[in-house]
């Protein structure tokens, strides 16, 4: 989201956010004379809190809820997305306070928050200073709505740092065409993509790479990054958790989605699979008995994880351990791979790079085969 600020130096409103390469930030205007300190604080209070809403629409659209029934979450959300068009009428006409007090206060937020920032500018009262605030608003607006769009250029940059409930298809296809350049993934992948939709498209590319390393083992590809990480560690559980529930019959987008799905809801104090959650516990015990702990005791090094996932950075941390995973299937590769006529591999002359070409080249064709499964 945006975060407004006062440069006290200056005297100037500026606006910043972040992006996958840095933070950015713009001066918007100098304050008018005469404005009240509170005035300004609630200005920038409110400025900060709809950006927060209306990126929250981005993050969590109505597509991602279970019903738009009315009444329902999805409705709601839709009618929260739906407010976007009245949001720079509200700012310019905002409801005030009659000659009693009273306030016509709305339940949407997106709406409540532009009257609020609305009734801040009317403190102000600088009808240019509003024209700017005003101006502002609006880019925000289409940030938001270009990132809806799979467009995650200029100001919509700010997407990349969140986690949307759901993927875009425009930024899952070109996340899939950076992945065919390199299947190990590179620095682009995180800096300049929706992680979601990115993490869809790594999911492809791990089905692949596991196919591949998989051949010539004595274990399944589900299996694959499980046992590379007795070569070099990793964090195996998250992929091997999509490739289990790709082998099942779930698409990648669904994969994916279940487990980002699922630890947004841990982020707002939700578990909603309880089966899942005793399945972890039942797990944890195992391991403190294995470990000679009496299980009524508390063992910190055993706590229980509601998800596998970083719940503050679910998307980005699922996309971190996928494209690990990914690696992981390359050592698992390496391991196999003969580069010598004779059918032995010498330590003396292995050839790693012809082993990771060969990889790449061999995942490269298994991905492209399966790409109708890509969405």
């Amino acid at each position: 989201m945006t975060r407004y600020a006062l440069d006290e130096q200056r005297g100037e409103l500026v606006a910043s956010w972040g992006t996958g390469r840095g933070e950015r930030c713009r001066a918007l205007t100098v304050l008018p004379a005469g404005a009240r300190p509170g005035d300004l604080d609630s200005l920038l209070m409110n400025l900060t809190m709809l950006s927060e809403q209306l990126w929250h629409c981005y993050t969590d659209p109505a597509s991602a809820a279970v019903s738009q029934e009315v009444n329902t979450e999805g409705w709601r959300r839709a009618g929260t997305r739906a407010g976007f068009g009245s949001v720079t009428a509200s700012i310019r006409n905002p409801h005030l306070p009659d000659e009693d007090g009273a306030l016509i206060v709305s339940y949407d937020p997106v709406v409540e928050l532009s009257h609020r920032v609305g009734r801040a500018l009317h403190a102000i009262d600088s009808p240019d200073f509003s024209a700017v605030v005003v101006a502002e608003v609006e880019r925000e607006l289409a940030a938001v709505e270009h990132a809806e769009l799979g467009d995650l250029t200029g100001r919509a940059a700010q997407a990349v740092l969140l986690t949307r409930a759901d993927a875009s298809p425009v930024q899952v296809m070109a996340a899939d065409a950076l992945l065919a350049e390199d299947p190990l993934g590179s620095v682009d992948l995180f800096s300049g993509f929706d992680p979601t939709s990115a993490a869809v498209a790594a999911a492809h590319w791990l089905r692949a790479a596991a196919e591949v390393a998989a051949q010539g083992t004595p274990y399944p590809f589900t299996r694959i990054v499980e046992e590379s990480d007795n070569i070099a560690t990793l964090a195996h559980e998250t992929p091997t958790t999509v490739l289990q529930l790709m082998a099942a019959g779930h698409s990648r987008l669904q994969a994916v989605l279940s487990l980002i799905r699922q630890a947004i809801l841990v982020a707002d104090g939700i578990v909603a699979d309880a089966e899942d959650l005793q399945s972890r516990i039942a797990q944890t015990r195992s391991q403190l008995r294995r470990h000679g702990y009496d299980a009524a005791e508390p063992a910190n090094e055993f706590a229980v994880r509601l998800t596998p996932l970083d719940p503050r950075r679910p998307a980005r941390d699922l996309l971190e351990d996928l494209i690990a995973g990914i690696g992981g299937c390359l050592e698992m590769y390496r391991e196999g791979f003969v580069p010598d006529s004779d059918g032995v591999a010498d330590d003396d002359d292995y050839d790693f790079d012809a082993a990771d070409a060969s990889f790449r080249a061999e995942v490269r064709a298994r991905a492209a085969r399966d790409h109708a499964r890509l969405i």
